[in-house]
């Protein structure tokens, strides 16, 4: 009878139990890094680029994102025209505005 009956042996003792939470640590403590220097400046300049292609108005001096430098001679809801030499104007999407130029700018160009 003693052939059928398998002897016991010990077992390895399991991980110990605060194991588990250093790695969630970790991976949070990532998450956070992650958050603050990627997601929460991009969301921060989205914010600000919205705000100055809200407050476009004729006059003002801009940069596309194809960098065409000109002057607003009309402002749509979609589209505004700009003024890039004398006599010569373009039609571009609002969106496709990125930069706001000072006064005087497309003076010195």
């Amino acid at each position: 009878m003693d052939s059928l009956i398998s002897p016991a042996y010990a077992q390895a003792a399991g991980a110990p139990a605060g194991a588990g939470y250093g790695q969630i640590l970790i991976l949070v403590v990532f998450v956070a890094i992650f958050y603050f220097m990627l997601i929460r400046p991009q969301q921060k300049r989205q914010k600000e680029l919205q705000a100055m292609l809200s407050k476009l108005a004729n006059g003002d001096e801009v940069v596309t994102s194809g960098g065409i430098l000109g002057r607003i001679t009309d402002v749509g809801e979609s589209f505004v025209t700009l003024e890039v030499a004398d006599g010569v104007r373009i039609r571009v999407q609002r969106a496709q505005i990125s930069q706001l130029m000072p006064k005087g700018t497309l003076k010195g160009a």
